[in-house]
């Protein structure tokens, strides 16, 4: 008998922003590389993923690093407390790391941060492989949700 365990997903912190100011191509779920500190502090949600991003060190390197995060420092923590803007590894299987890698060597791609959440006793990150937005796009946004939200009012 197979039994199907569902894990329940929190989340912690979201980067509204990059939905704004970015057109998602795809996203890609990757697993995050913390210390003790870190997650007893994501556990009382002190984070901010605002400008926030994944980065390849080097174009030879198969190693993802997630940049810019903040992760406040625990409140109860001693001397062995981490750096709050610390690089962070990121957990993506190789097919992942090379279809990523692809993405961000084309013009004008890169790779931002969506949500950090928990996904059961795990951390994930929510990636997204981005193009830049231009003004009159974001205009066109703007544009279309108020019509969007016209036409919801309208039904009610």
């Amino acid at each position: 008998m197979e039994e199907s365990r569902q894990r329940t997903k929190k989340i912690i912190a979201q980067n509204k922003k990059a939905r704004h100011d970015y057109e998602v191509i795809y996203t890609v779920e990757a697993g995050i590389m913390l210390t003790g500190t870190e997650v007893k502090a994501l556990r009382q949600n002190q984070c901010n993923l605002q400008d926030s991003y994944a980065a390849f060190p080097s174009k030879h390197d198969d190693t993802l690093y997630l940049l810019g995060a903040h992760i406040s420092p625990y409140d109860f923590g001693n001397r062995e407390n981490h750096e709050p803007r610390r690089t962070r590894k990121l957990l993506l299987h190789k097919k992942e790391l090379e279809r990523l890698k692809q993405a961000v060597h084309e013009k004008g791609l890169t790779i931002v941060a969506l949500s950090l959440y928990f996904l059961g006793p795990y951390v994930k990150v929510e990636l997204a492989v981005v193009r830049g937005k231009k003004l009159h796009d974001k205009r066109e946004d703007s544009k279309r949700k108020d019509i969007e939200r016209e036409i919801r009012r309208g039904d009610e």
